[in-house]
C-alpha cells in the first residue's frame, strides 16, 4: 500500500480544508484507487497486478463513506468483490455509499474464488452494471495460492486478458 503523508489541518481545522488536502495528494499520484467492498476481496492482489494502484482495503461505510471518493478525486476507482451472493450484497453497499458523493466506480471487479458464481449473485451484478463504468469478472488463479506475492506468477491467459480489460476500462496502456 502506498503511504500517505500524514495530514496536518490548518488552525481552523474545518473538514473542508481535509478534503482540500485530500484532493490535492490525490491529484498528484497517478494511480488506480482500488477499494474492496468487503474483507478479503483481493484489492492487495489486484493492486499489485495493476501497478501503479493504491489499496484501499475494505471499504468500511459507517466510518467515512466518502473518504474513498475524495482519495479517488480525479483517478478511476475500482470497487474489488469475490462472486459470493454476500459479496454482492456488499459491493451493492459500497458502489452506493460511493456513488452518493458523486463518485464514479469506473470498474466493478468480481474477483472468483474458483466455485461457480451462484445466480443470487449474478443478479445483483447484473443489476450494479448500469451503475458502474464496467463489471469485470478476474478468474480464480490457483498458482497464486502457493506464491509470496503475485509479481512472480506466470497468469493464464483469461487472467491477463481481465486484467487487460480493467485497463482499458481505466485509460491505462494495455500491456499485453
Amino acid at each position: 500500500m502506498t503511504a500517505m503523508t500524514s495530514f496536518r489541518p490548518a488552525a481552523s481545522g474545518r473538514a473542508g480544508d481535509r478534503d482540500n488536502w485530500l484532493r490535492q495528494q490525490a491529484a498528484q499520484r497517478q494511480e488506480l484507487v482500488i477499494c474492496g467492498a468487503h474483507g478479503g476481496a483481493g484489492t492487495t492482489t489486484l493492486a499489485q497486478l495493476l501497478s501503479p494502484a493504491w489499496d484501499m482495503g475494505a471499504m468500511r461505510p459507517a466510518r467515512d463513506p466518502r473518504s474513498p471518493a475524495i482519495i479517488a478525486h480525479g483517478r478511476p476507482l475500482l470497487v474489488a468483490c469475490r462472486n459470493t451472493a454476500a459479496a454482492a450484497a456488499a459491493a451493492t453497499a459500497a458502489v452506493a455509499a460511493l456513488t452518493r458523493p458523486r463518485a464514479r466506480v469506473a470498474v466493478l471487479v468480481i474477483v472468483s474464488d474458483g466455485w461457480p458464481q451462484p445466480p443470487a449473485a449474478t443478479a445483483r451484478f447484473r443489476l450494479l452494471g448500469p451503475r458502474v463504468g464496467a463489471v469485470i469478472h478476474l478468474p480464480f488463479i490457483p498458482a497464486l495460492r502457493l506464491a509470496d506475492g503475485p509479481a512472480g506468477v506466470p497468469l493464464p491467459r483469461a487472467a491477463r486478458r481481465a486484467l487487460d480489460q480493467i485497463r482499458a476500462a481505466t485509460g491505462r496502456p494495455i500491456t499485453t
